[in-house]
């Protein structure tokens, strides 16, 4: 598998095709249902029809010609200095190569270039997402808070942030 050693390229700008590799990312990792997906693809629609105006940045990793994954990251409406991480998702065939990593510095560099103090970004507390929650704590996010039965019953948001 592609390794952060192979030839590695960062891409902003957003292009049309890149709905269909949003959605493949996204599905290859067994994690979402199919709202979530289509989710994860609108915010694509959204930054495609207004541009910056979208609020919605990506940044996408290819390597060796192929997306193996991508971020959406955007200013939190109302706030100064805020951000969210909408979105950070590698290829499950991908996946343990420092992609994500990779993926997390980029949109933090991208977020301080921005004006961004504070990055936010929120996960599910069920057992599911163990893996999720320790990348985060292993990039440097704290949890700053746990909401109880959020998504549904037994499945808390664990929100974290990371000053930058």
């Amino acid at each position: 598998m592609n390794s952060p050693t192979s030839d590695i390229r960062i891409r902003f700008e957003i292009q049309s095709e890149d709905r269909d590799s949003v959605r493949r990312i996204v599905e290859s990792t067994g994690f979402f249902s199919d709202a979530e997906v289509d989710v994860a693809v609108e915010l694509v629609d959204e930054r495609l029809s207004k541009g910056p105006a979208s609020g919605y940045y990506f940044a996408f990793l290819e390597s060796d010609g192929f997306i193996v994954g991508y971020a959406c990251y955007g200013p939190i409406a109302c706030t100064v200095h805020s951000f969210d991480l909408y979105w950070i998702a590698v290829d499950q065939n991908c996946q343990g190569h420092g992609f994500g990593r990779r993926l997390v510095e980029i949109s933090e560099q991208e977020i301080r270039k921005l004006g961004g103090k504070r990055i936010y970004a929120e996960t599910s507390g069920r057992a599911q997402y163990e893996p999720t929650r320790k990348f985060y704590e292993r990039c440097g996010y704290e949890i700053a808070a746990i909401l109880p039965d959020f998504y549904d019953e037994g499945d808390d948001k664990v929100v974290y942030v990371k000053v930058t």
